[in-house]
């Protein structure tokens, strides 16, 4: 088999057959160094009565050293990340009643193999600035809740379709994107042997500008084609879930639980080759509590999953090139088990 092994920064062909490599051979040895140190202070203070603030900050310094790469053993890395991440919020309490508003910046360093782009190409640190205002209505028998998230991204890290010098897609700084949204949730107790809940988030996913690359295979190159205000992927804008408890006994539970995700892209394209349809799901589970005195608590849990046999994909990968003058889109699928059930014990010592 022929292989390389490089000395940095030089690498020379070297043919080991089958069953003759030395004990201890390295195929390759790109030694790789990572340095992460944080430090952070929180306060939190009562003040005009039923008002709580706080205040997070932290510092985080990350470094990196990477002596090259398997596929390219002469691209050095040497790159050192500072982030200042603050968070602070306010929050009314009183009664039944809670409100709250808080912001925050989060920021976060490429991944390892996000550095493999190019020498000249290489990523920056990812920024979020994070807005939420919520509320909450809590009673005996009723809870409601509800919060709306702005989060703002500076140079986001994605997937484009572009390949780095070695061959290999790798993601990309986009300037701008965001995600626009409202999650809410509600628990009803109206009985003693019957709790219904649901939650829904409804949301806006979107990257407002950015050059998607395709492989050309007339050209042996890639075409570019600029993208405006595209759906992010992996990103329905739906997604719910509801419950429906039921405590016939003392001892027994019974959950007839819902589950439905929104349609969603499975590339930053937002255009229908590479769409993902939407699906709903529902679960039975029937849960015993033993009376035992040795554990605080000892149960045996059945449930089926999918009852209704629903065939559905939840994730898949989207691949689209042209060939002979014409694009095309190859599309794979990660499907879920149909009908399935499972059993288990749970003990609490």
């Amino acid at each position: 088999t022929g292989v390389q092994t490089c000395a940095l920064p030089i690498c020379f062909p070297v043919t080991i057959h089958r069953g003759s490599a030395p004990a201890g051979y390295k195929y390759y040895n790109h030694p790789a160094t990572k340095k992460d140190a944080n430090f952070f202070a929180k306060w939190q203070q009562q003040f005009a009565g039923n008002f709580f603030g706080f205040i997070d900050v932290q510092y985080r310094n990350v470094s990196h050293t990477m002596n090259g790469f398997q596929g390219n053993p002469s691209l050095l890395v040497d790159r050192n990340f500072g982030f200042f991440n603050p968070k602070l919020g306010v929050t009314y309490r009183k009664n039944n009643i809670q409100a709250y508003v808080s912001y925050a910046i989060g920021q976060k360093e490429p991944n390892r193999d996000d550095f493999e782009v190019s020498a000249t190409n290489q990523p920056t640190s990812e920024k979020l600035q994070d807005l939420e205002i919520g509320f909450d209505y809590k009673k005996s028998n009723l809870q409601f809740g509800a919060n709306i998230y702005y989060m703002n991204y500076i140079n986001q890290l994605v997937l484009t379709g572009q390949i780095n010098d070695v061959g290999a897609y790798t993601r990309f700084n986009v300037p701008r994107s965001y995600r626009l949204g409202i999650e809410l949730q509600t628990s009803w107790k109206p009985t003693s042997w019957f709790t219904a809940g649901g939650n829904l988030t409804l949301s806006r996913n979107k990257i407002k500008a950015f050059r998607e690359y395709i492989d050309n295979f007339d050209t042996n190159g890639q075409n570019s084609v600029e993208r405006t205000n595209t759906d992010i992927a992996f990103s329905p804008s739906v997604v719910g879930g509801t419950q429906l408890l039921f405590f016939p006994a003392k001892q027994w539970e019974i959950g007839l639980l819902g589950k439905y995700v929104g349609k969603q892209y499975m590339d930053n394209s937002g255009l229908d080759r590479s769409l993902l349809d939407g699906f709903s799901t529902q679960d039975l589970r029937v849960i015993y509590n033993f009376s035992n005195k040795k554990f605080k608590s000892l149960q045996v849990i059945g449930q089926i999953n999918n009852v209704f046999n629903t065939l559905y994909a939840p994730n898949g990968y989207s691949y689209t090139y042209i060939s002979g003058g014409t694009q095309y889109t190859d599309n794979g699928f990660y499907p879920m088990a149909g009908r399935n059930f499972m059993i288990a014990l749970n003990i609490r010592l």
